[in-house]
């Protein structure tokens, strides 16, 4: 299957679509030992694409577990805040076998909420885990304060109504500590709707105060894996297929 010149580049590079362009122009592009500057050219696999000398290679379907860190956001670019593939672009290792065009995060974590996040170019896998019909199961620590009512792990069996605007489905929640005025609860979950875990935790009488996800499809967030560090896995390991 034939691509155009600019936008196998940017697939397979650092490069952005507009500065692929601008490498082109300035003739840092060759196309079997010979220089193009022209992003419209129709390149196969059997081409050989080099960029400032370093051969381009087709890049396949690529998964990255990554232990998000606080204070970064679940997003590719932003003009403010740290993304998470501003993360993967600063880990050269990863960088080097995984180019930061075509990655995307799959889901979300809140700004604030730390653990495990799945990075993709597998657009397929990603309607797969989000999909509500699939129902897959997101698991999160939450460290929470105040008094929490004593039929909370009930309710969220039920499926808890929050707010007015909707009954989130059936969720599970055990308590590990419970100190009176502050405690620490697995809460499991299947969708995964805008400050959710927070939310629902406030309708049982407690305010979260960290929140950790340790668990995602079948891929559980290894204790050897710090906050800010990333790994590749197979997508085995998240669809236990």
């Amino acid at each position: 299957m034939a691509d155009r010149l600019d936008k196998f580049i940017s697939e397979n590079s650092s490069l952005t679509r507009s500065e692929a362009k601008k490498a082109l122009a300035l003739g840092r592009v060759t196309v079997n030992g010979i220089i193009s500057k022209k992003g419209e050219m129709k390149v196969s696999e059997t081409d050989e694409v080099t960029l400032d000398g370093k051969n381009l290679r087709k890049i396949g379907l690529v998964y990255v577990m990554l232990n998000k860190p606080a204070g970064v956001i679940s997003a590719t670019e932003d003009s403010r805040d740290r993304t998470v593939l501003d993360l993967i672009k600063e880990n050269s290792e990863i960088f080097e076998r995984c180019p930061r065009n075509g990655l995307f995060p799959i889901g979300r974590l809140d700004k604030d909420t730390e653990g495990l996040l799945v990075i993709s170019n597998d657009g397929r896998l990603s309607h797969n885990l989000l999909s509500p019909t699939k129902h897959v199961e997101k698991e999160y620590i939450a460290e929470c304060e105040g008094h929490l009512a004593k039929d909370a792990a009930e309710r969220f069996k039920e499926g808890i109504q929050v707010g007015d605007e909707y009954r989130a489905l059936p969720a599970g929640l055990s308590v590990l500590k419970d100190d009176g005025d502050r405690c620490t609860l697995k809460i499991v979950l299947t969708e995964g709707r805008f400050h959710q875990v927070k939310r629902m935790c406030h309708e049982v009488g407690v305010e979260v105060v960290h929140l950790k996800r340790t668990a995602f499809g079948k891929l559980v967030l290894p204790d050897d894996l710090k906050t800010g560090e990333m790994r590749f896995v197979k997508k085995e390991e998240i669809t236990g297929e």
